[in-house]
């Protein structure tokens, strides 16, 4: 594997740690008082000064007006959209539903992929998709027996954020290959904070904030630095390395740092499900890693 893929790779699992931690904390932090709005917001604008304040320590790169409006709509799709219909959808179902539909995520990218990008859908790359959702559904439903059934507004939402999300892996590699993970973020995250703190505006006027818990308040600091702008920091770097599909596929590695976030709480203990749930998913991974890309494909063909 050369430096640039094992990069690639490292850069996405430590995006999905943070991201895996970012349900339940996200979840006590809604209990604890803090609207799904205001909780974006924080997000939005939170990530946004901090990527600002980390630009001096960074080279300088002059953006274009067009890539500032391509940055505009990649902030659109990949943060404003997707944050908040997942932090309404999250505020309105269980953290178990929202883990579910969050799976889907993969399947919709390698469709996507293939029908966009022309990537091939190979049977590694199929039977990757297939092995990982299964562990991911293992891991899931053992970590609840009271999940809701049946569609809700929450669980429409939740699937919103995943297709916005993907929209954002296909259409805009280009323009993140073009600048560094810190001049990319800083932009897209200043766009989403414009687009969302004005709506909330009246919201923040009316919020007490004496009366949330300072435990509550913390939590929402470790949102914003941690599954917010450190997984964004870094994701623009596997999504530079690695096509969409394998980034995707590291999506499932989520539910297993939920599984073992659980197990070091004490919430529940290590089965043999989750033994074999952790082996699906990586075996999954691994199996899209290995699979043909269609520059592969055509290189082959070439020969």
């Amino acid at each position: 594997m050369d430096l640039n893929r094992l990069k690639g790779h490292s850069s996405m699992i430590v995006a999905e740690v943070l991201w895996g931690l970012a349900c339940p904390l996200g979840k006590v932090i809604l209990a604890g008082g803090i609207s799904p709005m205001l909780l974006t917001d924080c997000r939005m604008a939170g990530a946004a000064l901090l990527f600002w304040l980390l630009t001096p320590f960074t080279k300088a790169e002059k953006v274009s007006r067009r890539d500032l409006a391509a940055m505009f709509f990649a902030s659109l799709f990949g943060i404003v959209l997707n944050q908040c219909c997942f932090m309404w959808g999250l505020n309105l179902t269980s953290p178990v539903n929202a883990s579910i539909i969050t799976t889907a995520l993969p399947i919709i990218t390698m469709v996507m992929a293939a029908l966009i990008l022309r990537e091939p859908v190979t049977r590694l790359k199929l039977g990757g998709v297939f092995l990982g959702a299964v562990g991911a559904l293992i891991l899931i439903a053992g970590s609840s027996a009271d999940s809701a059934s049946g569609a809700s507004w929450g669980d429409i939402l939740v699937l919103m954020s995943q297709l916005c999300f993907t929209c954002y892996l296909i259409f805009f590699k280009n323009i993140i290959t073009r600048y560094s993970p810190v001049t990319l973020m800083k932009w897209m995250f200043t766009f989403a904070a414009l687009c969302t703190v004005p709506f909330s505006y009246p919201e923040w006027l009316h919020m007490d904030w004496s009366a949330v818990e300072p435990v509550v308040l913390w939590g929402v600091v470790a949102y914003v630095v941690g599954p917010t702008f450190l997984s964004y920091l870094v994701l623009p770097v596997g999504q530079r390395c690695l096509r969409p599909t394998v980034t995707a596929m590291y999506n499932y590695v989520q539910p297993v740092v939920a599984s073992f976030v659980a197990v070091w709480a004490g919430i529940s203990g290590f089965t043999a499900s989750n033994a074999l749930a952790v082996v699906f998913v990586f075996t999954g991974v691994f199996l899209v890693t290995q699979s043909k890309s269609r520059a592969d494909m055509e290189r082959l063909a070439a020969k």
